[in-house]
């Protein structure tokens, strides 16, 4: 019941978005046969704003029938605790996993909850970019290693990587409203986990293989994410 209680959310925000936004989805290299299937992660790149939700509004029913059902995402527990945001994205997908932004028991608890049957939902960057292209300490945007830890437990299966084009247009961290009549550009990316993994030497060294799919998908952000539109 709670499935199809998220999935009626997640079905009237698309619906929401539709009315008041143009989508601009794009596959790199030609859409996949089995494009929107069972991914085990959707890994979303150029994390700006805590209205990135609003890009369901590109992405089939279907899909947004796994979310309901399989979706795992790992949240900043600062977030979560916010009454409006935290409940929000509660309604959105059945498990949301409360993370300290640190390695430690949260984000351990993260990794021994993935299984077979969920999909996991992860911002790889761990914090969202400000208008000024910085996080707010001012640091430089970054991939961190979580993302590597969730590859690595994986022996089969799909990635998912969508690169947004950004929602400071839209709404941008400090902003209260989102602007209507905008356009959402994402860029989707699949990739095969088994080749990745023995690409990026999974089977060596654990912190070599971390340091690698950091600098990869900060290579491959920074490639394939559209620009951004000015605010």
């Amino acid at each position: 019941m709670k499935r199809v209680f998220n999935f009626l959310i997640l079905l009237f925000l698309k619906i929401l978005v539709r009315i008041f936004y143009r989508v601009d989805f794009q596959w790199i290299g030609g859409e996949p046969a089995d494009s929107w299937g069972a991914y085990r992660i959707l890994a979303i790149l150029n994390h700006t704003s805590l209205f990135e939700w609003m890009f369901v509004g590109g992405v089939p029913v279907k899909f947004l029938w796994r979310i309901a059902g399989h979706a795992m995402v790992p949240i900043a527990d600062i977030t979560l605790r916010r009454p409006i945001v935290g409940s929000f994205y509660s309604l959105l997908v059945p498990h949301l996993l409360p993370i300290t932004r640190q390695a430690d028991r949260t984000w351990k608890a993260v990794v021994e909850f993935v299984r077979d049957d969920l999909m996991v939902i992860i911002l790889p960057e761990g914090r969202m970019k400000r208008l000024d292209g910085l996080d707010k300490e001012g640091r430089t945007m970054t991939v961190r290693g979580g993302v590597a830890d969730i590859i690595q437990g994986l022996n089969e299966g799909k990635m998912l990587v969508a690169y947004s084009g950004g929602l400071h247009h839209v709404q941008a961290p400090g902003q209260h409203l989102p602007r209507p009549f905008k356009t959402l550009r994402m860029r989707l990316q699949e990739i095969d986990l088994v080749a990745y993994k023995e690409e990026l030497g999974a089977n060596g060294d654990p912190q070599s293989f971390k340091h690698n799919v950091k600098r990869d998908l900060e290579a491959r952000r920074d490639r394939y994410c559209p620009e951004e539109e000015a605010t």
